[in-house]
């Protein structure tokens, strides 16, 4: 018996995009969060540099949400 593996295709508009992804990451713990960020950051890295650097700048950035709950009413 051989298995196959079905495609997914999920069509999301473009407008809704970001406030799904808000909501996805909403309903993920701290702890998921932080550690995807920083798997995501380890891999940027080394690709770009060929290492990761041992001290990284220090980078905060706001967004409101309030507006992103709005585009799923």
């Amino acid at each position: 018996m051989q298995r196959k593996i079905a495609k997914v295709v999920r069509h999301v508009k473009m407008e809704d995009e970001d406030a799904l992804d808000v909501i996805f990451w909403q309903s993920k713990t701290v702890f998921e969060r932080l550690q995807e960020v920083s798997r995501l950051r380890r891999n940027y890295y080394t690709w770009l540099n060929g290492y990761f650097p041992e001290k990284m700048d220090r980078v905060i950035s706001t967004r409101t949400i309030a507006t992103l709950k709005k585009n799923l009413k």
